[in-house]
């Protein structure tokens, strides 16, 4: 029996005539055949590529792949013809029970090979036809690719595309590297960890019990603790008096030092502490005690006593007084401001230096703080200068000053004072503040506006003279101006603005244009005399040098019978003997202004006579309270007498 398999197959194996081969072994043929298994196993796919496994044939989504599905879709019809011969022969060489007779097995293989022989004949062409136009097209695909490549060759020499190159080539090398520095890094990282564990190794074989690290941090602590409140340092006592504990006696011998030559310079002679006063002793001392020493050297002083750190205040650069009290000064200067300042106060200064400085002082010029406010609100005498002006007299500078004669010759030793000269340069002494305060104040009020005058000629009056037929009246303005006060006193007004309230109103005026008499006052006096002046107006020495007097004019001295003229135009009022004046003209200029004449040897005019500026009413003499030919000249307005100098050209 099994023979007779055995020639079976060996009858199968043998090609028949013609020399083909019929088929292979019952179980190669059901290994080719679709039915037999699964079509993903690894069983090889009659294409171009029939020796590729499945699995190992080019992702779908590349070109290889879509030419490989183009091949299968090309193969399929033919897998179809040949798929129900194939089926027959399995089904007939399957056996359909365990009893089959051998010879009937034996036909039904001959049957089925000759069924597969046959469905091979019938796909030979098909499969012929299939592999002749696969290789034309692998042709033409070859001869397209060619051409590509020539024209890209022609159109991309090789010289250009050189840096493409290159750079596809870097690209393609950045993979390698990234891979060498992983592999670095790894490397090191590797080698770290090995250290690292190594450490660890060296940590752990000699750990110290957490009992010690506990113990020592405390007693650490402890230490910081008791040093945080305790030092060392040095105690320093002063005559047996404990002054202060400083850091080292290094640093209380420099203090010492300093306030030695502090006192010397202080009190302007050498001083030296005795070194038998001074004790040092050195211990442990409680932070908080111990001194700098700067504070060291203020309680030292304070100790002796001979000086005493201040703060002195300064005004150009005289000093005024000290006090102990740090922001005593500048409270006290504050106040001095508020009172002189209100709510509409621009600005408030002093004009003078004002400074407030720290230094030693003698204990003995510390003030307290009422007296030296007393002292900044009183006044101090001050030296001030005056210069001589035309008109001025010695006693009319005198008064002005608020000094005696006697006082502003003793300021002036030397001057004459009947012979005063214009420009000359008198010292005077005056009560002036501490502090001058300059003080600008924003002021808004009404403001008259002045009117104007217009002039109307009339024939009925002299030339000079006018007569108001309209009186004027003043205008109103709301002004706001800034107003600068230096110690109270105005002494400077700036308009901001103006604003006009009411309008002024023209004043008319008729002036005159009738030839006016010589002997009509003119209102401008001239000299009555020429020669120098030998006494002038106000306090003087008697004639003879015995006692003094008011002088109530001047005295201009010449020789005798030198002319007296009229300094204005006028009526004679008096011409006689008088008294002291000896021979007097009196000449009534009838606007209140009167002139005397005296000293004069002979009269020239009589009462009631009309003279003109300029016009010979006497001759020079020595008659009367007079040592020497000289004319006494007055000026009397409304009996007052006035210097006369100050109405002369």
């Amino acid at each position: 029996m099994i023979d007779e398999q055995k020639k079976v197959n060996n009858a199968v194996r043998k090609p028949q005539k013609g020399g083909k081969r019929l088929a292979k072994s019952p179980e190669e043929l059901h290994r080719r055949s679709p039915a037999a298994g699964d079509r993903t196993t690894n069983a090889r796919i009659r294409t171009p590529h029939r020796d590729m496994p499945v699995q190992d044939m080019p992702a779908a989504g590349s070109d290889d792949a879509a030419r490989s599905v183009r091949r299968r879709e090309t193969v399929r019809p033919v897998r179809e013809a040949a798929k129900p011969a194939i089926d027959a022969w399995a089904e007939d060489i399957s056996p359909s029970h365990d009893n089959a007779e051998p010879d009937s097995a034996l036909r039904k293989m001959r049957r089925a090979a000759q069924r597969w022989q046959e469905a091979d004949g019938d796909t030979s062409p098909l499969i012929s036809l299939y592999h002749t136009l696969v290789s034309k097209a692998k042709r033409v695909r070859r001869r397209w690719r060619h051409i590509v490549r020539e024209k890209r060759a022609k159109n991309f020499p090789e010289s250009e595309r050189f840096p493409i190159q290159f750079l596809l080539f870097a690209w393609s090398m950045l993979p390698m590297l990234g891979s060498r520095l992983r592999e670095r890094t790894w490397g090191y990282r590797k080698q770290t960890m090995k250290q690292i564990a190594r450490l660890r190794a060296q940590v752990e074989q000699h750990r110290v019990h957490p009992a010690v690290f506990l113990g020592a941090g405390g007693a650490i602590a402890a230490i910081a603790l008791f040093f945080s409140f305790y030092t060392l340092g040095t105690t320093v006592r002063y005559d047996g008096e404990v002054i202060a504990a400083v850091s080292s006696q290094a640093d209380a011998e420099e203090a010492r030092a300093r306030l030695e030559d502090i006192t010397t310079r202080t009190l302007g002679e050498t001083y030296t502490i005795d070194d038998s006063l001074l004790q040092y002793s050195s211990g442990l001392l409680r932070r908080q005690d111990v001194v700098d020493s700067e504070v060291f050297e203020e309680d030292l002083s304070e100790e002796i006593g001979l000086v005493t750190p201040a703060y002195c205040l300064y005004i150009d650069g005289e000093r005024i007084g000290a006090t102990p009290y740090e922001g005593a000064l500048d409270e006290l200067l504050q106040q001095l401001q508020d009172a002189a300042t209100n709510e509409n106060t621009i600005s408030c200064s002093f004009a003078e230096d004002v400074q407030i400085k720290q230094e030693y002082v003698p204990s003995s010029e510390i003030m307290n703080l009422g007296y030296l406010a007393e002292t900044l609100y009183s006044t101090k005498t001050a030296e001030v200068t005056y210069t001589v002006v035309k008109g001025d007299t010695w006693s009319e500078i005198a008064e002005e000053h608020g000094l005696s004669s006697k006082e502003l010759l003793a300021l002036n030793p030397g001057y004459n004072i009947d012979k005063l000269q214009i420009g000359e340069v008198l010292t005077l002494s005056a009560s002036v503040p501490y502090l001058t305060m300059t003080v600008v104040q924003r002021e808004r009020y009404v403001d008259d506006v002045p009117f104007d005058i217009e002039y109307t000629n009339s024939a009925n009056l002299y030339k000079g003279d006018y007569k108001v037929t309209s009186a004027g009246v003043y205008g109103a303005a709301d002004v706001v101006a800034n107003v600068t006060y230096v110690n109270g006193e105005e002494v400077e007004r700036t308009v901001l603005s103006s604003v006009t309230l009411r309008d002024p109103v023209t004043e008319q005026r008729l002036q005159g244009t009738k030839e006016r008499p010589t002997w009509l006052p003119t209102g401008t006096f001239r000299w009555p005399a020429t020669g120098r002046i030998t006494s002038r107006f106000g306090g003087r020495k008697s004639p003879g040098g015995v006692g003094s007097t008011n002088h109530k004019g001047i005295d201009i001295a010449g020789r005798y019978g030198t002319p007296i003229y009229a300094a204005d135009g006028g009526t004679v009022a008096y011409a006689g003997w008088m008294s002291g004046y000896g021979y007097l003209v009196q000449i009534n200029h009838g606007n209140g202004y009167v002139t005397y004449y005296g000293h004069n040897s002979s009269l020239l005019v009589s009462v009631g006579q009309h003279v003109y500026k300029g016009q010979q009413i006497a001759k020079m003499g020595s008659t009367g309270n007079s040592t020497g030919n000289h004319c006494h000249f007055e000026v009397r307005y409304n009996g007052v007498a006035k210097n006369p100098l100050n109405y002369l050209p």
